[in-house]
């Protein structure tokens, strides 16, 4: 799957330490690059990771507490200095839009770039399944989660679709421009025969990705953890403190695995932890999640990149 992969900028919460930067996740997706959560240091975390600022064609905001946004005027400065050429969307929960206002005008730059706002739903209730945005390859959607101010979740879906057999096509004698007539066309009149995609294809999965950021437990998590070939979802707490995880609107390590086991999740990126685990061994991250979830863990680490999965095998 080239050309889809997870970039780590940053995978502190609420302070960074000497290792970790504040939140920071470029998703690329063929031609698109999805910038979720842009803490303080983004731009230079960029810089480091080599993410440039063209790739950016959205930037998805889950909440606007400042380990998750205040990296924002920075990158909108920095797309704004390369003048990249093309849109950049934002999304944001609605009521957000006050911060994401300030955080947008925060100071005078190059204001050269499309910029479009696209913030989801003003009413929480009609979160439960909002379309960002649907392309026909992919399509974005985002549902509340359940932390101290307004909250969403994203999940970014392929549908499925065929894969040609090149075997096939070629003992049938199909090549060339009659391939993609048959892709398109569902059939192919050819030596006086009628030959049908199903012949010459199989059945291929639509890949799932979905990010889940500050977070009780909730339905919509495991809602958008449903099916994913890859999720990133926080780990702020180990089982040690986790009466904390509640009373704070976060998730322990343990109730990531349950998440991601729950959905059917291949691999589950965990990551946003609490300063107060500086010097613990990420290992313990890793063993609590996999005590509940029996997929592929990576505990992230700045500057870490993460390719999504091989496709599902089908029947």
């Amino acid at each position: 799957m080239a050309g889809r992969e997870l970039v780590i900028l940053g995978t502190a919460s609420q302070a960074p330490t000497r290792t970790r930067n504040h939140n920071g996740y470029l998703l690329r997706w063929d031609g698109e690059g999805l910038l979720f959560d842009p803490g303080e240091g983004t731009q230079r975390q960029m810089l480091l990771a080599g993410v440039r600022a063209s790739e950016i064609t959205r930037i998805c905001v889950t909440h606007f507490h400042g380990d998750h946004c205040l990296g924002l005027p920075g990158v909108l400065g920095r797309i704004g200095l390369d003048r990249v050429a093309h849109d950049v969307v934002c999304h944001y929960p609605a009521e957000g839009q006050e911060y994401f206002g300030h955080l947008r005008h925060a100071a005078y730059f190059h204001n050269v770039a499309a910029l479009r706002e696209s913030p989801a739903g003003a009413d929480p209730a009609v979160l439960a399944d909002t379309v960002l945005a649907d392309t026909g390859a992919w399509r974005l959607i985002a549902r509340p989660l359940s932390h101290r101010v307004p909250t969403i979740g994203y999940q970014l879906t392929e549908p499925d679709g065929r894969r040609m057999r090149p075997d096939r096509l070629a003992a049938l004698g199909i090549s060339g421009p009659d391939v993609g007539q048959l892709a398109r066309d569902g059939s192919l009149e050819t030596a006086g025969r009628l030959i049908r995609l199903d012949e010459v294809s199989e059945p291929r999965s639509g890949q799932r990705f979905a990010f889940i950021m500050d977070t009780r437990l909730c339905d919509n998590a495991f809602a958008l953890a449903d099916g994913a070939d890859l999720i990133v979802c926080e780990a702020t707490f180990l089982d040690t403190d986790a009466e904390l995880a509640p009373a704070y609107g976060h998730l322990t390590a343990r109730q990531a695995g349950q998440i991601a086991a729950a959905g059917g999740v291949r691999t589950l990126v965990l990551s946003h932890f609490s300063q107060r685990y500086a010097h613990e061994d990420p290992a313990r991250f890793a063993d609590q999640a996999g005590a509940v979830f029996g997929g592929e863990i990576v505990v992230a680490a700045d500057l870490d990149r993460v390719p999504l999965p091989h496709r599902r095998e089908r029947g």
